[in-house]
């Protein structure tokens, strides 16, 4: 039987800059996430709509949130296949689209993993692990969008 879990945080809006929304030009799009315990994070609305191009904004953070889930369950899988991890690093693409009415939505994600294994790695084993994580990662398990993966493997020697 399934679990549920409860997560929280705080949002707070940052950018009022003395008069609120009176204008739609009169306030920031910056806000601060606030997770119980841990450092705050700054954020800012895509710099596409005028955002703060230096802090994270919400697409980032899903993509983020959608890489760091896949790695951490690729990890975890591997260690119980017996393939050795030394180095993960990914550096995943989104390809999202904005309509007129300023809707917009993820069409697809791709992880692009560059993995370092021990020497002797099955790496057939290693690249199909990937294909596993979808049935675990809350956040894969989440989105309404494709995701793809283009992992590269190198051996350590």
């Amino acid at each position: 039987m399934a679990k549920e879990h409860d997560y929280t945080c705080r949002v707070d809006w940052t950018g009022n800059r003395g008069e609120g929304t009176k204008t739609y030009r009169g306030y920031d799009r910056t806000w601060e996430i606030r997770t119980p315990g841990k450092p705050v994070v700054k954020c800012s609305n895509d710099p596409l709509l005028g955002g703060d191009p230096t802090l994270p904004n919400p697409e980032d953070l899903l993509l983020t949130a959608l890489s760091a889930c896949h790695m951490l369950w690729y990890l975890h899988l591997a260690s119980n296949a017996g393939i050795v991890v030394h180095s993960y690093v990914d550096e995943p693409l989104a390809t999202g689209e904005s309509e007129p009415s300023g809707a917009g939505r993820f069409l697809r994600a791709t992880l692009r993993p560059r993995i370092e294994v021990a020497a002797g790695a099955d790496l057939v084993r290693a690249d199909a692990i990937h294909h596993e994580i979808h049935k675990y990662c809350y956040i894969a398990r989440s989105v309404n969008f494709p995701m793809s993966y283009e992992a590269t493997y190198t051996e350590r020697t």
